[in-house]
């Protein structure tokens, strides 16, 4: 391995879909230590399954961000990127490779898959519940700060993340409205966030069910800086649309109960992720009452695991010196 004292020891494969980088990120980032991003970017090739540990898949510009120096350990997340984290397994980096990572799965010191994705039992698997994630203790602490003026809206202040059908745009409005509505009968004060996927009328929809509430509402799209966190930080309770691995993971960082609203068509996986989380106690179904509950924080778990194993860690400290 070239030895470049400078070059931080962990590097995070950060795929361009932003819910499948933000897994490997999240990772890095618990870890405490410096770290760099290779922003992966995909040439024709990354359509295939790629057997074997290879950068074939990459555009030329990406590629050479990977080539002539490697890291001790290298985060990944998701099919795509993981040719690449076995290509620089090969040259002496660990590898901690987030979701199912299709061919190679062996071919990894650390595989953290999810529980509703059925992982089969082997030697370097970790189970988690949901996926890893950003919203850290210390990016709810900060967003709490700033958005302190949502704190003058009644309590009980109640999130509400909605999504959408997960292969098509466009939530059907009467349900948007009458998960609107039944919010609305939980809260002193609704914290409201569409996506991409919940498209213009069900957004509408959900603004008319709000409008006898207290409430903020933040449009997929819409101008300004985004209240997310803000909103999760806030939170005395926090409602999600089961399509989401994201939003629900995110969710579970707050130390509010989580309920999870049927926005319609859920397909297996989605449900067996539902389940997961009621199994353990971490969420409820929309309708039924109120607890408590602890907040979960995956990735801190991921990286303590990393730690204990020393791969890279006290290398990038060391680098910093």
């Amino acid at each position: 391995m070239t030895d470049r004292p400078l070059e931080p020891a962990v590097w995070v494969l950060a795929d361009p879909r932003a819910g499948t980088a933000a897994q490997a990120l999240g990772i890095a980032e618990r870890l405490g230590v410096p770290f760099r991003v290779i922003e992966l970017q995909w040439g024709r090739l990354a359509r295939l399954p790629i057997a074997w540990p290879s950068l074939a898949g990459l555009a030329a510009e990406a590629r050479r961000q990977v080539e002539g120096s490697w890291p001790r350990l290298a985060l990944s997340a998701g099919r795509r990127s993981a040719p690449v984290a076995r290509w620089l397994r090969r040259r002496g980096a660990r590898t901690v490779h987030c979701m199912r990572p299709g061919l190679g799965a062996a071919d990894f010191d650390l595989l953290v898959i999810g529980a509703h994705d059925r992982p089969r039992p082997a030697p370097n698997l970790m189970e988690i519940l949901g996926a890893c994630h950003r919203m850290s203790p210390g990016r709810l602490a900060a967003a709490r700060g700033e958005w302190a003026a949502l704190e003058a809206l009644p309590s009980p202040r109640v999130a509400l993340l909605v999504g959408g059908p997960v292969r098509d745009e466009g939530m059907q409005p009467e349900v948007a409205s009458a998960i609107g509505r039944q919010v609305a009968g939980m809260a002193g004060s609704v914290l409201a966030t569409t996506s991409r996927r919940t498209g213009a009328t069900a957004t509408e929809a959900l603004s008319a069910a709000l409008a006898g509430r207290p409430h903020r509402l933040f449009r997929w799209g819409e101008g300004g800086p985004n209240p997310y966190a803000g909103f999760l930080a806030w939170a005395d309770a926090v409602v999600v649309t089961g399509d989401s691995v994201s939003m629900l993971s995110e969710a579970l960082a707050t130390a509010a109960p989580v309920f999870i609203a049927d926005p319609g068509g859920l397909g297996p996986r989605h449900r067996r992720l539902g389940e997961s989380l009621i199994g353990a106690g971490q969420a409820r179904a929309l309708g039924e009452g109120w607890f408590s509950r602890q907040p979960l924080d995956e990735g801190a778990r991921v990286a303590a695991a990393i730690r204990t194993r020393g791969w890279g860690v006290t290398a990038a400290r060391d680098a910093t010196k």
